[in-house]
């Protein structure tokens, strides 16, 4: 029996699961993440699962380690090379100032210092070179990296997205003279213009290039070691896998690598469910995340600034729009200099983890403020298999938090989801209110070890009637590597009015993005009929600054339907911002293709487990400044179809549980999900408020 596996490394967690060659689910497994050595984490996961990798045939994986290497600085001594005159761009970077009155803010620290920048002597400009680069000007600035001693080098020179002709050459010198360095060349990641964001996404993919490769090395020799021969693949911020081999020349791809999963599996359950329109709100133990998904397609956004839009690095390539925040279940609750409460962004981590896990934790978090309240049970977590601390937790709160404050130890609980809800209520508006979305037209698919937790509580806060909680939610983001197709994202800056476009010119740009995007899909197994090539153009009214990234089709590419085009460009403008120009000129910056290729996915199914599905009552805690009240707890999987619960309740199951709130009634499905209606009425509040 042949078997596809994917296993998503977290910040606490590490998972994964697996489906048979008739794309049946077989199993899932769980283990504790090991920042220190991911692959020790990784091996701990296969072995308690009891996967044969002998009998696997793809195996999708996803990691938080090219993020976490730029986050922590932890990257490789690099050099940047660029165009003479320029060697300050990257440091000077934009001059906006995010918060005027932050008298703390800092611009972007590069991750290459100004030491270690060197100019070549050459210069293109947009329309072709203006002066040539000599072999003398090579050797000068080969010798200057040999001296540097990097580990690896990033070339980024002037106008190389139109004209890659000296990076090339700058390249070529580097690889022959220093062989071992990791080279990145700007063109080789990016053929888009935008001169400081190109060039720190170059100098990402150097900085972390060395250590994912080394990563992805120790991955292949271990799954190598335990007799797996079939096809490995990595996931990607875009939503989509690529092989390791791309992975290793590009590791900049895999930067959300792990988060975008959950949101990939939430589009692709959408249509299951045939919810066209719905919020993601994924939550683990580290940090929640949140997405919109719109006609069954995930939002992706041209970019975004690892560690942050103030101070963070500038990465100008495609990936799944998601509004992160630090509060996860891991989250510290703390006491601030002036001595009010505050929750997140520092987490506990996998290591040592809440009070309530044992680990050696002795900070309290969210975990344990929702412990202490009752709404996890002490001895069902992971299936009973790893029984939490109730006691301790308890003792954290009171000692650090409830005695400082003059009040119980439920209060204080209560305080702290509190505040972790509003954080995680704001995410869900930042990617729904502040697009022009309205909440209350969407279902909150709710996953994540702790998303199911808290989902019904938000929704209630932001009037979203429906929640729904899909199969497995605790290992959803390694479901989403197992349902993600293969896909590849190029673009060509091509600047020039719509009206005046040549039409076959732009037509030989997307020949040669296709020509690309095929080969790499023949590389990785697709063949030529089965490619799917989609080509959008991103257009913008004259004396805009971004763009919108319009789809078309090929017959409008040879200039037939150029009204339409204009049109439909106009629909989305309005879309998106409430408003159309119609008459206005429009201009063409971008030409895109994505070149993707289909993978079997799994439908989502959970089978009825024998039992009684009451397991029991217990006391929780649901509203502040009132005594816990019994509830009764039931067991997912035993739940059959159509059965209703009204709440208040809890329903549990191996990896995640599911509060109810008093007048919410869940429904369980024929695939097993768990369908929510969200009780409506005056003085509805984020968890824990008053009654």
């Amino acid at each position: 029996m042949s078997m596809t596996v994917a296993l998503d490394i977290g910040g606490t967690f590490t998972d994964l699961v697996w489906y048979d060659s008739d794309r049946r689910l077989l199993g899932h497994g769980k283990s504790a993440t090991t920042p220190a050595r991911l692959i020790d984490g990784i091996a701990a996961c296969l072995a308690k699962s009891g996967v044969e990798l002998a009998a696997v045939v793809d195996f999708v994986h996803g990691s938080t380690v090219a993020i976490n290497t730029v986050l922590e600085r932890k990257g490789a001594r690099t050099a940047l090379v660029t165009t003479a005159g320029t060697r300050d761009a990257y440091a000077i970077g934009r001059a906006n100032r995010p918060d005027a009155y932050d008298i703390f803010f800092h611009r972007p620290r590069p991750l290459v210092p100004r030491s270690l920048t060197f100019e070549l002597d050459e210069r293109m400009a947009p329309e072709g070179p203006v002066r040539d680069c000599t072999p003398e000007a090579l050797a000068e600035v080969v010798a200057k990296v040999r001296e540097a001693a990097v580990e690896a080098v990033a070339v980024c020179l002037l106008h190389s997205y139109a004209h890659p002709e000296h990076e090339l050459r700058m390249g070529k010198a580097l690889e022959i003279e220093l062989p071992g360095v990791y080279v990145t060349l700007s063109h080789d990641i990016l053929r888009s213009y935008r001169e400081y964001e190109r060039t720190s996404t170059t100098v990402l993919n150097a900085y972390i290039g060395p250590k994912v490769r080394a990563y992805l090395d120790d991955l292949t020799r271990l799954l190598e070691e335990r007799d797996f021969a079939g096809r490995l693949f990595i996931m990607q911020s875009n939503g989509g896998a690529m092989s390791p081999d791309v992975a290793r020349r590009q590791p900049v791809t895999m930067m959300e690598s792990g988060p975008v999963g959950g949101i990939a599996a939430a589009a692709s359950y959408a249509r299951q469910l045939e919810l066209a329109n719905l919020i993601a709100f994924d939550m683990g133990g580290t940090t929640a995340k949140a997405s919109l998904v719109t006609d069954y397609r995930p939002s992706v956004a041209e970019g975004y600034y690892i560690g942050g839009y103030a101070s963070g690095q500038p990465l100008m390539l495609p990936v799944v729009d998601v509004i992160e925040v630090g509060t996860g279940g891991g989250s510290l609750a703390m006491l601030d200099p002036i001595g009010a409460l505050q929750v997140g962004p520092e987490s506990a981590g996998g290591h040592p983890g809440p009070i309530c896990y044992g680990w050696g934790g002795e900070r309290p978090t969210v975990t344990d403020a929702n412990l202490a309240l009752g709404r996890l049970g002490a001895g069902e977590f992971l299936g009973g298999e790893m029984p939490l601390d109730l006691e301790a937790a308890r003792r954290g709160i009171r000692e650090q938090l409830a005695e400082p404050l003059g009040m119980s130890v439920l209060d204080a609980a209560h305080g702290v989801v509190e505040l972790a809800m509003a954080s995680m209520a704001l995410a869900i508006r930042a990617v729904s209110v502040e697009r022009g979305y309205d909440p209350r037209q969407f279902a909150l698919v709710a996953v994540g070890g702790a998303g199911p937790l808290h989902a019904c509580a938000i929704a209630r806060e932001l009037h979203i009637p429906t929640v729904v909680v899909p199969p497995f939610p605790g290992h959803f983001s390694a479901v989403g590597m197992l349902q993600s197709d293969l896909r590849h994202d190029y673009v060509r800056t091509l600047y020039v009015p719509l009206d005046t476009v040549d039409w076959q010119g732009l037509r030989r740009i997307v020949d040669q993005l296709v020509a690309e995007g095929r080969a790499v899909l023949l590389e990785e197994g697709v063949g030529v009929a089965d490619a799917r090539l989609e080509v959008g153009l991103d257009l913008r009214y004259r004396g805009q600054e971004f763009t919108l990234t319009t789809p078309v089709d090929d017959p409008a590419l040879e200039g037939e339907r150029l009204e339409q085009i204009r049109a439909d460009f106009a629909e989305l403008h309005h879309r998106r911002y409430g408003h159309s120009a119609p008459t206005e000129a429009i201009e063409l910056v971008n030409v895109r293709v994505v070149a993707s290729g289909a993978r079997a996915q799994p439908p989502l199914a959970l089978a009825v487990e024998s039992g009684e599905a009451l397991r029991g009552r217990r006391p929780v805690a649901l509203w502040r400044h009132a005594e816990p009240e019994e509830v009764p707890v039931y067991v997912r999987e035993r739940l059959e179809p159509g059965q209703r619960i009204v709440g208040p309740a809890i329903v549990e199951e191996y990896a995640s549980t599911t509060v109810l709130w008093p007048g919410d009634v869940l429904t369980r499905g024929a695939g097993g999900e768990l369908v929510i209606e969200i009780a409506a009425g005056p003085g509805a509040t984020v968890a824990g408020g008053a009654r």
